[in-house]
């Protein structure tokens, strides 16, 4: 098997947004550091980012969903259930976290293009987590 070039750190995805500055908005909310900020805005979490981009389709929007893998899902939780998602942003009201048959613990938030993240515990000693 041939290796990657060396230097080879990231992948992000490019997320729709229906609109533009509530998305942007809702991710700084959630508490993503934005990195840029003009024709699309590039977000960070810890190792991993989405490049939020000015397109959006309906079908693309609300079957598109991102992972995030966290030490404590718990904490998390207690933050998003603290920022009042619904009232701010008129979206579905985020799901709290519970053991998933595939063997993840994870909680679900939808963004305002419908956008669904499933917000996982980090399993010990698996290395895919």
């Amino acid at each position: 098997m041939k290796q990657i070039p060396s230097g080879t750190e990231l992948a992000r995805p490019f997320m729709p947004a229906k609109d533009f500055d509530l998305s942007k908005n809702f991710y700084e909310t959630l508490g993503f550091e934005k990195l840029l900020d003009g024709d699309v805005a590039i977000f960070r979490a810890g190792s991993g980012g989405f490049i939020l981009q000015r397109h959006y389709q309906k079908d693309w929007a609300e079957n598109f969903m991102m992972q995030l893998m966290v030490d404590d899902l718990d904490a998390w939780w207690r933050h998003i259930d603290g920022l009042d998602l619904p009232g701010k942003f008129n979206v579905r009201p985020p799901r709290a976290p519970a053991m998933q048959p595939w063997g993840l613990r994870i909680a679900y938030v939808v963004d305002p293009s419908g956008v669904l993240w499933h917000i996982g515990q980090r399993r010990d000693g698996a290395i895919q987590d």
